[in-house]
């Protein structure tokens, strides 16, 4: 068995939407579209571990900026059943009621790992993942790079 670091570098994201708002503004914050911008984070999830980004800048145009690095422990090969999958919820921040949640994507990353275990280091460079709402529709991209490191 397998020990190592997988990193995950959340870079950036594109044409994410939050359903929640409208022509009238936020729903739960009921300010105006005009004077309040999406505050996106994410949550993502490797198993049964979790780790939430901090929220992300506002970029050129739509674009939104993490530029920041989770990291789990894992073993490779882990459970027999286990499903080597990273999943990347998108929440946009409130000031006022609970966090909305935007979308998600699915990166796996089985071969990554089998790749770092046999070789030292393996990474998936950086790629566009497309982010899917709570409706099932497309709702932009967020790009993401993997890398795992074997502990010696």
């Amino acid at each position: 068995m397998a020990k190592g670091t997988l990193e995950v570098l959340l870079v950036n994201a594109h044409g994410i939407k939050d359903r929640e708002r409208n022509l009238l503004g936020c729903l739960y914050c009921l300010n105006p579209c005009n004077a309040i911008k999406m505050r996106p984070y994410v949550v993502v999830q490797f198993g049964n571990q979790e780790s939430t980004s901090c929220v992300a800048d506002q970029g050129e145009g739509k674009k939104l900026v993490w530029n920041e690095k989770i990291t789990f422990e894992v073993e490779y090969p882990g459970v027999e059943d286990q499903t080597y999958k990273l999943i990347l919820r998108i929440i946009d921040k409130h000031k006022i009621s609970d966090d909305n949640f935007v979308g998600e994507t699915t990166i796996y990353i089985k071969d990554v790992l089998s790749m770092g275990a046999e070789k030292g280091k393996a990474q998936l460079g950086t790629q566009k993942y497309r982010v899917v709402s709570p409706d099932n529709s497309y709702s932009g991209e967020i790009s993401v790079s993997v890398t795992f490191t074997l502990d010696l």
